[in-house]
């Protein structure tokens, strides 16, 4: 199974996705970590960086599902094409795609996430509220399951996803 936890940065994905790749013995992928090693070897901070991230992610989620694997990946995924790509892996290694989104209704406590954030990347840089609040959202068209986490603690909203891991795999 290839589970996937999206949204806005700042809103608990990584910590999410380590608990949730912990307690399942999972695989854990991210995007940004990846990035920050491209940009670091000399990519350009751009769109095509971004997309590399996603690509290089993607192949090694298909390396791992065609083990029998269980993979956990975070990225905002905020578009049909950075969302096609997790469509594309589950496809290739015959995997079920479990779709997550979290969201933060507490846009106080979503810009203060923000403000006090040090991921310790040496070229990612960390967005402000501004960039985040005004960041366009694709509408989803898959089955997912939506998480609100404001005023919810990493613990309550892995336990959440996993929740939903095991609905989803019980109805697929």
């Amino acid at each position: 199974m290839l589970i996937v936890i999206s949204g806005l940065p700042g809103v608990g994905k990584t910590t999410v996705a380590d608990l949730v790749g912990a307690r399942l013995g999972a695989v854990r992928l991210s995007i940004d970590p990846v990035e920050d090693a491209l940009l670091g070897a000399g990519f350009p901070q751009g769109w095509e960086t971004g997309v590399a991230a996603y690509e290089a992610v993607r192949a090694m989620a298909e390396l791992n599902l065609r083990t029998g694997r269980t993979v956990v990946v975070d990225a905002v995924n905020d578009s049909e094409p950075a969302r096609d790509t997790w469509r594309r892996a589950a496809d290739s290694a015959d995997a079920e795609l479990c779709s997550v989104v979290l969201t933060m209704s507490d846009a106080i406590g979503h810009a203060s996430r923000l403000r006090e954030r040090d991921r310790g990347f040496t070229h990612v840089t960390e967005p402000t509220w501004t960039e985040v609040a005004g960041r366009e959202v694709a509408p989803w068209v898959d089955t997912l399951r939506t998480i609100d986490v404001s005023g919810m603690s990493g613990e309550q909203v892995a336990a959440d996803v996993e929740r939903y891991v095991v609905e989803f795999r019980f109805n697929n």
